[in-house]
């Protein structure tokens, strides 16, 4: 359960603790007499609580670590860290977000070099892995937390929206910056396809306690020529009744 601020005790600064509490994603406090704070001193504050927030994750556990003690230990007021973000679900949100804009970052100079689909495919997961890798044990340790099918935290969920769409559109300049054909059928639902894919390869990570995750990484190396070359065959026409029928499988499991 998200524990949530309660009333400062008189003189302890209570109308500036309490400004915002419960305030959209991404809201600025405010200083003595509704000033705004500069910019970059905001965004400093912003990312001071998320960086406090993931270490005491990583040393105490997801559900050991409450939005106080991440005031306390980042040196702010209660209530400018729910003003900042309004739950624990959202500082995890903020990191998915920020792995997100880092994983594309690694994968830029992979996908403005290669233009086979094989070698950009496996340039793309190794970045992603490349990204996560630092965050191994925190990984392990929330992981079930976010496969709770109706935790904020699932990959699949609402709250889990804007970072999964942002991963499907990297995995979709992967496919249509290649040059594989790609069956006219197949081509609008691949890119999500070869992101579920890579969920995959991560939920393996997660539980790979191989040195430095090597096994991950041959898993990666093993699997990628395997999809190239069903993508590929996707194309035969003696194949395409069995890709309509796993399309439409896909998509009745959406509905």
């Amino acid at each position: 359960m998200t524990d949530r601020p309660v009333p400062p005790p008189a003189g302890s600064g209570g109308a500036a603790e309490q400004t915002g509490v419960g305030g959209a994603a991404g809201a600025r406090p405010t200083e003595p007499g509704g000033a705004e704070p500069a910019t970059a001193r905001g965004e400093q504050t912003r990312q001071l609580i998320l960086d406090t927030a993931m270490r005491l994750f990583r040393e105490r556990g997801y559900a050991q670590t409450t939005m106080r003690a991440v005031a306390k230990e980042a040196g702010v007021a209660v209530g400018n860290a729910y003003y900042y973000f309004s739950s624990k679900e959202h500082l995890i949100q903020e990191f998915y977000a920020e792995t997100g804009v880092e994983h594309r970052a690694r994968a830029a100079s992979v996908l403005a070099r290669e233009t086979a689909l094989a070698p950009r495919l496996r340039g793309v997961l190794h970045a992603g892995i490349d990204t996560v890798g630092p965050s191994h044990e925190f990984a392990a340790m929330f992981f079930k937390t976010a496969a709770e099918p109706t935790s904020p935290l699932s990959p699949f969920s609402a709250e889990s929206s804007p970072t999964r769409e942002a991963s499907i559109a990297l995995f979709r300049e992967t496919l249509f910056g290649s040059t594989a054909k790609v069956d006219p059928e197949l081509r609008d639902e691949l890119p999500e396809l070869l992101w579920l894919a890579y969920l995959g390869v991560v939920l393996y990570w997660v539980h790979d306690r191989s040195p430095d995750q090597a096994k991950t990484r041959a898993l990666i190396d093993g699997v990628v020529p395997l999809i190239d070359k069903l993508i590929g065959l996707s194309r035969l026409r003696v194949l395409r009744p069995v890709t309509r029928d796993v399309l439409g499988l896909i998509r009745t499991l959406r509905q």
